[in-house]
């Protein structure tokens, strides 16, 4: 009988999430896919992270947890294929980086044991490859780079990186390094002002040259420009109801999908493609079910579906566009 009851409760849940009502005079544009993944009992731990490999058509999601795999691999049909554990300690952020050459996992490590306040990449087996940051010690130097509970990362095709450092920790901080780790440029301090964060939590780049970051503590969004680190501008007016936990951009750079955490819900914003930033329009809102907790999203960039890795619900989900 509670088998059957939490049969019920879940059904009820997947239902809420795929028939969700638009808000007036809205278009539904995504749908659940309730088939992926195949097999949701590998999610042992809370799914923190999700990352897509849009060219080999994977999915790595990273998971906190005592005895429990950290990073799992899907395939985009929703199919489980391994796991691996080493030398990751608390994953909060991950992101795939592709390449001539092949593709590589980074993960932003928040633990505070021998393995964490780092970003390091792997093989998309698990092989660690390059750490950043000193294992172990938070701090904020940058000769030697260290991190203090670093967010999440996006790594362009040309290596350049982006780090948002600060989730909770001493720093609040936006940073681009070169493709062999050096200080190209450094924005931030905790404060409420232009460029100042609390609390930045996710970074994407666009494909106009233009660094976002969801300045959670703030609730709003702040722009960059990526070759020179000058503030653009700043969106607040969408965020009444709860900050921005993740940035991420749709496949043809039209929208912008942003998760509140504390409201379950994903917000789709208007993006400015050139030019001024303009204010924050909202142009359309996936509900959650209650105590989802939509933590971090990324977009297969390839068929345009989104990924939701969700700390409450302890899952990720599909969303497909229509």
């Amino acid at each position: 009988k509670e088998f059957d009851y939490y049969i019920f409760i879940l059904y009820l849940k997947v239902l809420k999430a795929e028939y969700f009502s638009p808000r007036k005079g809205e278009q539904q544009i995504y749908k659940l896919d309730i088939g992926w993944p195949k097999t949701p009992e590998h999610f042992t731990g809370q799914t923190f992270c999700v990352a897509v490999d849009s060219l080999r058509g994977l999915v790595y999601v990273g998971q906190r947890g005592d005895n429990v795999p950290k990073v799992l691999v899907f395939s985009e049909e929703g199919y489980f294929l391994y796991a691996w554990n080493d030398t990751v300690e608390m994953p909060h952020g991950i992101f795939v980086q592709n390449t001539a050459i092949g593709s590589s996992v980074w993960i932003t490590d928040v633990g505070t044991g021998k393995y964490g306040h780092t970003v390091k990449q792997y093989s998309p087996l698990g092989k660690l490859m390059q750490v950043l940051g000193t294992p172990g010690n938070a701090g904020s130097s940058l000769i030697p780079l260290q991190f203090d509970q670093p967010a999440e990362i996006f790594v362009e095709e040309t290596g350049e990186i982006y780090v948002v450092d600060g989730d909770g920790g001493m720093n609040n901080r936006l940073l681009k390094l070169s493709d062999d780790y050096k200080e190209i440029w450094l924005t931030g301090t905790n404060g409420t002002g232009i460029g100042q964060f609390e609390i930045p939590h996710s970074v994407t780049v666009d494909a106009f040259g233009r660094v976002w970051v969801a300045d959670r503590g703030n609730k709003r969004i702040q722009v960059f420009d990526k070759v020179t680190g000058e503030w653009l501008g700043s969106w607040s007016g969408c965020f009444s109801e709860d900050g921005p936990y993740s940035v991420r951009f749709t496949a043809n750079y039209k929208y912008l999908i942003v998760a509140q955490l504390n409201i379950n819900r994903l917000a789709i914003l208007a993006a400015p493609p050139v030019g001024a930033i303009g204010d924050c329009v909202m142009v359309h809102t996936v509900q959650l079910a209650d105590e989802t907790k939509p933590h971090l999203v990324d977009v297969d960039m390839r068929s345009g579906a989104v990924y939701v890795a969700e700390i409450g619900a302890q899952q990720v989900q599909k969303y497909v566009p229509l």
